[in-house]
Formats: structure tokens, sequence, C-alpha cells
């Protein structure tokens, strides 16, 4: 049986890609930066002008950076409230299914909030991953989760580390501990700080095959 095929705009090193290709993908990733670590056939181009035909469907993660709690105007005018907005235009000049997929409080409908600590796979015996993300779809999905609750420790993947994590652990977390919370064993720190986890996306990736079996019915 054919596999659709999935085009990962903004694709960055593989952990949304992964996750639809469990959920039965083939998967073909675009970014305008080199990802030696991209798991499967990459293209290094602008993901604002690259052709979109010849795929089954998409998913895109515009830069999220103008959300973070520091901002200024030109990120703000030119980062990814602007990049997402133009994303989305973009994505629905054209016939295909789509996810868009952004952090909490990105100016987008947010059909799924998904959180690390609603996967079991997520967390090693101390602690888990806190990493809530929003994904907006073409469809208006609509998935049925329990709420988030975190009943471990908190892991956060971003940056080198965090106080907090000297506040509920008393050391530093490791590289290891960060790919487990995360479900990736290929990327290093600084790609797991911009990664989604596979889990994610292989519970969207499942929801976009049972839209593409309705519209194909």
């Amino acid at each position: 049986m054919t596999r659709p095929r999935l085009l990962d705009l903004f694709c960055g090193a593989g952990g949304a890609a992964v996750g639809y290709h469990r959920a039965g993908f083939d998967v073909t990733g675009v970014d305008n930066r080199p990802q030696p670590r991209y798991p499967f056939p990459f293209i290094q181009a602008d993901a604002m002008t690259f052709p979109l035909d010849g795929y089954d469907a998409i998913h895109a993660s515009p830069p999220c950076q103008d959300h973070s709690v520091t901002q200024n105007f030109t990120t703000a005018r030119h980062g990814s409230g602007w990049m997402l907005a133009a994303t989305r235009e973009l994505l629905q000049q054209q016939p295909l299914p789509w996810v868009i997929e952004n952090v909490p409080g990105s100016p987008m409908r947010a059909d799924y909030k998904l959180c690390g600590c609603m996967f079991d796979g997520l967390r090693t015996d101390t602690m888990m991953l806190n990493r809530e993300r929003w994904f907006e779809t073409s469809w208006h999905g609509f998935g049925m989760r329990p709420p988030c609750s975190h009943d471990l420790p908190a892991v956060s993947v971003a940056g080198h580390d965090v106080p907090s994590h000297q506040r509920k652990f008393g050391r530093s977390v490791t590289l290891k501990e960060r790919r487990q919370a995360m479900g990736i064993d290929w990327m290093g720190r600084d790609e797991l700080g911009q990664a989604i986890p596979p889990a994610y996306t292989e519970y969207i990736g499942a929801q976009l095959l049972e839209h593409l079996k309705e519209r194909a019915a």
C-alpha cells in the first residue's frame, strides 16, 4: 500500500517528521538552514516559496521566537506573528490538508493542545516533559485528551539549562535525560530546544490520515 506523502515545512532536525512517519506518511523536509541530522529526504530551500504540488498533506512549523517572553519591534513585525499568518495564507490558497504548529499564545486557532504529560513515553522514573504545543488544522480537528497534569517534576529542553532544574533536581539535567523526555535520540541540545516530540505528530498524523480517508471516500 502506498504511503501518503507529507511535506514538512520549516522542518528543523525532524522531530515532527518522525512522528508523521510513524503514523504512516513518507516525509520530505524543507528548511532554509542545513539540517544534517534530518532523518528523511531533505531540501534546503525557502519554505515560503517551495512548490507545494506533488504531496498529499503539509505540515508547517513557522519560527516562534516572537511569542517568547522577550520581544522587540523587529521580531514582532517580522517574526512568526507575521510568518505564521503568511504561512496560513499560503496554505489556504492550495487544496491540500495542512497542519500548522506553534507555541502557546500564538495568534492561531488551537484545534489540538498537546503536552508531554499526555504521553506515557515522554518521561523517566523521576521527571516528565513540560512542553505544550498548539496545532491548527485545515479540517478544524478536535481531540478529546485528558487535561494537562504533571505528576512528576517537569523538565525543560529549552536552552543550556534552567534554574528550575537546580531547584527541582539539585543538578543540571543531562542531554541523555532531555532526549529521553522528548522521545528523540538523534538531536543535539540546541536542536532539542526547537523540536516537537514525535509523539505529538504521531497523534496528529493519525487524525490527518483519517481526514485523508474521508476526503477520498
